[in-house]
C-alpha cells in the first residue's frame, strides 16, 4: 500500500479579536434593548425576559477566552449583532479563497512545494460561501494548482473527512499531492443573540498537504497510519440556512437559519461515541490508547474533551497528552483539531503516535492516526 504522509501545515487568523468580557458587554446591552422593546408582553406574563451573560459564565462552560473573527464591528453593535462584510466583485478573490489561499501557501512552504505540485484540492468546511462555482476551484487557480478541486461539508468533522478522501486519492493514484483547506469563517452561520452559544465560535482556516511519501522533502512529516469516518444522524445540532428558505417563503433572520444546538444532548451522546471510535480505530491498526503520545481533539469543549481522553486513558488531562487551542481560538467548526496539531506537533520526537480527531453535527466523527517520521 502506498506510503502516505502529512508533510505541512498552515494556519491563518484573522487581525481581530473579541475577548469575553467585549463579547459579554455587547450581548447584556442587547438584552437590555429587547427587554425594554418588549417591556408590555414581558410584563403580561406573555413573554420571557432575555437573561444577560457573563465572562464567569462563558469560561466556565466552555474555557473560551477570546475569539478571532473577520470583523468584529458588525459582531458587537447590539443593535446588529452579525459581522459586518463587504461585497466583492465576481472578479475578486473570495473572502473565504483570500484566507484558505493565505493558509495554503504556509503549509506549502513548510512542504517543499509550488502549485505546479499540487493536483488535488479539497476545500472542506462546515460552511461554503456560495453553492458554485466551487471554492476549491477558485483557490486552486488562485494558487496556480493543477489536477482538480472540489468542495465538501460535514461540519465539525469536514477537516479529517478530507483528509481520509485524500489519502484515499493517493492510495488510488488519482493523484500524487492533495492540498486539504478547512476556511471557517463561522461568525457568518453563529446566534451572536443566544446566550446560550453566543460565545461559542471563531474564524480561522487550516491547511493541510497530503503526499506519497517518496515525493515529500520537508523535514517534517507525519506517516498516516490509518483514517476511519462514522456518522449517525441527530438534529442535536442543526442550521435550516439553505438555497430552498426563499422557495419555502421563510423568514431568512428566523433563529432556525443560524447555528443551533441542544448542548446538554450533544454532550451526554458524543463524549461516549468520539471515545469508542477513536478506541476501535486504534483497534484496528493493533494500537492502544496508552500508545498514543497525543491526541489532536475538535475543539469545541473543555470539558468534553477532557472526558473524552479520561474515557481512552484514564487519569490525569495534561495540555501535554490533549492540548487546548480553545481559549485563544474558540470553537473554529472544522479547523479546531487541524489547528491543534498545527500549533502542538513539533515538540514531539520521532516514532510518536498521534490522533488527530473531530466530532460535531450530523453526528460525525472522523479520525487521522499518524506517525512522525
Amino acid at each position: 500500500m502506498t506510503k502516505v504522509v502529512i508533510s505541512g501545515t498552515g494556519l491563518f487568523k484573522p487581525s481581530q479579536t473579541i475577548t469575553n468580557a467585549e463579547l459579554v458587554e455587547s450581548f447584556n446591552a442587547y438584552v437590555e434593548l429587547q427587554n425594554a422593546k418588549f417591556a408590555d408582553q414581558i410584563a403580561a406574563g406573555e413573554r420571557e425576559p432575555l437573561a444577560p451573560s457573563s465572562v464567569e459564565f462563558i469560561e466556565r462552560a466552555s474555557g473560551i477566552k477570546q475569539r478571532y473573527v473577520m470583523d468584529k464591528s458588525g459582531v458587537l453593535d447590539p443593535h446588529r449583532m452579525f459581522p459586518r462584510l463587504a461585497p466583492r466583485a465576481d472578479d475578486e478573490l473570495s473572502l473565504m479563497a483570500e484566507i484558505a489561499v493565505h493558509a495554503s501557501r504556509q503549509a506549502m512552504e513548510q512542504a517543499g512545494k509550488q502549485g505546479k505540485d499540487i493536483d488535488g484540492v479539497i476545500c472542506a468546511a462546515s460552511n461554503m460561501q456560495r453553492g458554485y462555482p466551487a471554492m476549491a476551484v477558485e483557490i486552486q487557480q488562485a494558487l496556480g494548482a493543477g489536477g482538480y478541486g472540489f468542495d465538501m461539508n460535514v461540519a465539525c468533522s469536514s477537516a479529517t473527512f478530507g483528509i481520509e478522501q485524500a489519502v484515499n486519492a493517493i492510495r488510488a493514484g488519482t493523484a500524487r499531492c492533495v492540498l486539504v483547506i478547512n476556511p471557517e469563517i463561522t461568525s457568518g452561520h453563529q446566534e451572536w443573540r443566544d446566550r446560550d452559544c453566543h460565545f461559542i465560535f471563531g474564524d480561522a482556516c487550516t491547511a493541510v498537504i497530503v503526499e506519497r511519501a517518496d515525493t515529500a522533502t520537508s523535514n517534517d512529516q507525519w506517516e498516516v497510519l490509518g483514517t476511519k469516518l462514522a456518522t449517525q444522524f441527530s438534529n442535536a445540532i442543526r442550521n435550516n440556512f439553505g438555497y430552498m428558505n426563499r422557495c419555502e417563503d421563510t423568514d431568512p433572520n428566523a433563529r432556525d437559519k443560524t447555528f443551533r444546538q441542544e448542548g446538554r444532548k450533544v454532550f451526554k451522546e458524543v463524549v461516549p461515541m468520539a471515545a469508542a471510535h477513536i478506541e476501535a480505530h486504534l483497534k484496528d491498526l493493533s494500537l492502544q490508547p496508552v500508545d498514543v503520545r497525543r491526541f489532536w481533539l475538535h475543539q469545541a469543549n473543555l470539558s468534553m474533551n477532557q472526558l473524552v481522553i479520561k474515557k481512552l486513558v484514564g487519569g490525569e488531562v495534561t495540555p501535554d497528552i490533549a492540548p487546548l487551542i480553545l481559549d485563544e481560538f474558540a470553537n473554529t467548526s472544522s479547523a479546531g483539531s487541524v489547528i491543534a496539531f498545527h500549533v502542538h506537533h513539533g515538540d514531539l520526537n520521532r516514532g510518536a503516535l498521534g490522533v488527530i480527531c473531530s466530532f460535531g453535527a450530523g453526528y460525525s466523527i472522523g479520525s487521522v492516526v499518524v506517525r512522525k517520521l
